[in-house]
């Protein structure tokens, strides 16, 4: 035979602390569950109506700039003619800088497919959910890794002689540096700032430096034959 279960009541008012099968309520009391609501943004109309004012804004902003700015746009395209150095778009000249480094298949295929698939596959993993400063917790072992990963690359970029993408990896790393040397009681604001800051913020600005930076060599310091030129000279 079962050894029956033990049955207690009680009173009270709040479910939560009292947790019984049968609870009497008083007449003075009422059966409410004492909880405190996180703050909510209604989709409507909070965030459709900022999405719809940016929107605005930017295709105003683009009729404006239409309307009082011609566009850099070339003559017709003439095959018997064909402009040296031949520059794709401003959005593709980071990877057409690339390309000057990097075999085809490295820069063209391999580069952006590894980039690609990160992004898929990042989701994934627990790394670093609660967003915490990089070095703050397992702190020994992320230095470890950073020592590792930060001089591979840089020897990778610098066989290839990437330079315009080795002094932005460079630069990322030594403010990484600074945040593994700080901390959030650390009297600067700038190093409590980096100190804070998660692994998917530092991967990110890495990435968005070393676009920016390619894009602009490739936009502004490349001549005939792709050589550097500086863009104050003709």
């Amino acid at each position: 035979m079962s050894t029956p279960k033990d049955f207690t009541t009680g009173v009270g008012s709040d479910v939560r602390t009292s947790q019984r099968r049968v609870l009497f309520i008083t007449r003075r009391t009422s059966a409410m569950v004492k909880r405190t609501d996180e703050e909510q943004v209604q989709t409507y109309p909070a965030a459709l109506v900022r999405a719809a004012l940016a929107f605005e804004l930017l295709t105003i902003g683009l009729v404006l700039m239409s309307l009082f700015f011609n566009a850099p746009l070339e003559g017709i395209a003439d095959p018997t003619n064909t402009p040296n150095p031949a520059k794709a778009p401003w959005y593709f000249l980071g990877l057409q800088e690339m390309l000057h480094y990097f075999p085809p298949v490295v820069a063209g295929v391999m580069i952006p497919a590894v980039l690609v698939a990160g992004l898929i596959v990042i989701p994934y993993f627990n790394v670093n959910i609660e967003a915490d400063g990089m070095f703050v917790k397992d702190r020994a072992r992320r230095l470890r890794i950073f020592y590792l990963a930060a001089p591979l690359l840089s020897v990778f970029l610098l066989y290839f002689d990437v330079y315009v993408a080795l002094v932005p990896t460079l630069l990322v790393a030594g403010f990484m540096l600074l945040a593994a040397h700080s901390g959030p009681g650390s009297a600067s604001s700038l190093r409590r700032y980096l100190a804070s800051r998660a692994v998917s913020w530092w991967i990110m600005t890495w990435f968005l430096v070393e676009l920016i930076v390619l894009t602009v060599v490739g936009t502004f310091f490349r001549g005939p034959g792709w050589s550097w030129v500086w863009p104050w000279r003709s």
